[in-house]
């Protein structure tokens, strides 16, 4: 049996939503929204697995959808991107295994910034490869590109950077992508890049795709998501880009882990990306206003919401809510004692962890929210 399972706890997503179903509690810890779907786009999933196939796809993903998201990219970051440097996989998760396992050896050193998504490094040393963590602070969460500097290694051989970022809803801005990219071409390094919430982004916020800088269009690998990009987190379908060579080699690793993802589903992305962006604009102003509103109230009684510029997520500081626990064992005892499921930011980093903060999704109907609002206030009253 391979140790690294054994040792290897569910997932804090996992975990909290089937605490939530038990103890029959509002969800606010993972992150999936309850509104927001475009319907044409399902209307388009169903007729196509009704008429169309509904066998394999190609293992890199239906023509028509490799070169919509070509299309979708070149006209967002002005790319010039061919479908050829598309692979089309099984939610974004996969893409980012697939980044991984096809640019990482044994021993190979890979910087996380955390608080980080949790899969990264489990994926990292299912690769053989050597997690290194490099610790934003509170309450900026801003990249520092001296400290990235000081993590390099002659061992190093990547960088996995989320932006905009999960947990924090953070929008890394141009200075700090590029000081990323600095340290990449100084070393030789590849990028993985998610950027799954790229047009999550609020109060008139904008995206600068690493690939877009100079120099990193050849060593970056982008993993994108049609989940995040339209609401629809259980379809699974996503895809990453690259530079011809390198999604080639990432496709290789792709094909051995899930070879395809459903064709109707692929289908009813391409639509939804070909029919252009007018529905960039509604989405936002309603997460928008989920996400005031959730702050708004969580405010008027008492918890100290950090400004989220992206994503639909929020994080509340305990500490300076005056809640006298850390972070998991509010959690464990607010789903339970107060029926509202949150997530702990220390799921996110194994070397210094953020302890005092909860992370909550606000891309919720205005009735979960304010639910969640009371749940959260019950709690608050088990800790102060």
């Amino acid at each position: 049996m391979h140790p690294l399972y054994q040792q290897m706890p569910t997932s804090i997503f996992e975990k909290m939503s089937l605490a939530a179903m038990e103890h029959g509690a509002v969800n606010l810890g993972q992150g999936f929204p309850d509104f927001g779907w475009p319907q044409a786009i399902l209307d388009v999933a169903a007729e196509a697995l009704l008429s169309q196939s509904n066998q394999y796809a190609p293992s890199r993903g239906l023509p028509v959808l490799r070169q919509a998201v070509a299309d979708h990219y070149n006209r967002h970051h002005s790319l010039v991107l061919l479908p050829e440097q598309v692979c089309i996989t099984a939610g974004a998760t996969e893409a980012i295994a697939a980044a991984i396992f096809a640019t990482i050896a044994p021993g190979d050193e890979v910087i996380l910034f955390t608080p980080a998504y949790d899969a990264y490094a489990p994926l990292i040393r299912r690769a053989g490869g050597v997690v290194r963590e490099v610790a934003l602070q509170s309450p900026a969460w801003r990249i520092d590109g001296a400290v990235l500097r000081e993590a390099i290694t002659g061992k190093t051989r990547a960088i996995v950077i989320n932006n905009p970022h999960n947990p924090t809803g953070r929008l890394f801005d141009r200075s700090e992508l590029e000081a990323v990219a600095a340290v990449a071409v100084d070393h030789d390094l590849i990028v993985i890049s998610d950027e799954v919430w790229e047009h999550l982004l609020l109060d008139g916020q904008q995206f600068t795709a690493m690939a877009s800088l100079p120099a990193m269009a050849d060593r970056t690998i982008k993993c994108g998501s049609a989940g995040k990009i339209f609401s629809l987190t259980g379809w699974k379908v996503g895809w990453l880009v690259a530079s011809p060579a390198l999604a080639t080699l990432a496709a290789r690793a792709h094909q051995f882990l899930t070879f395809s993802s459903p064709p109707n589903l692929q289908e009813a992305v391409a639509f939804g990306l070909n029919e252009g962006d007018d529905w960039l604009g509604p989405m936002r102003q309603s997460f928008a206003a989920a996400r005031d509103r959730m702050a708004g109230a969580l405010r008027a009684i008492g918890y100290c919401v950090q400004d989220s510029a992206a994503t639909y997520f929020h994080c509340v500081d305990l500490e300076a809510s005056g809640i006298r626990a850390d972070d998991r064992t509010f959690a464990d005892r607010a789903v339970v004692e107060a029926g509202i499921a949150v997530v702990p930011l220390s799921a996110f980093a194994e070397i210094d962890p953020p302890r005092g903060f909860i992370r909550l999704c606000f891309a919720k109907r205005d009735s979960t929210i304010d639910a969640g609002v009371a749940a959260l206030e019950r709690a608050a009253r088990l800790f102060r």
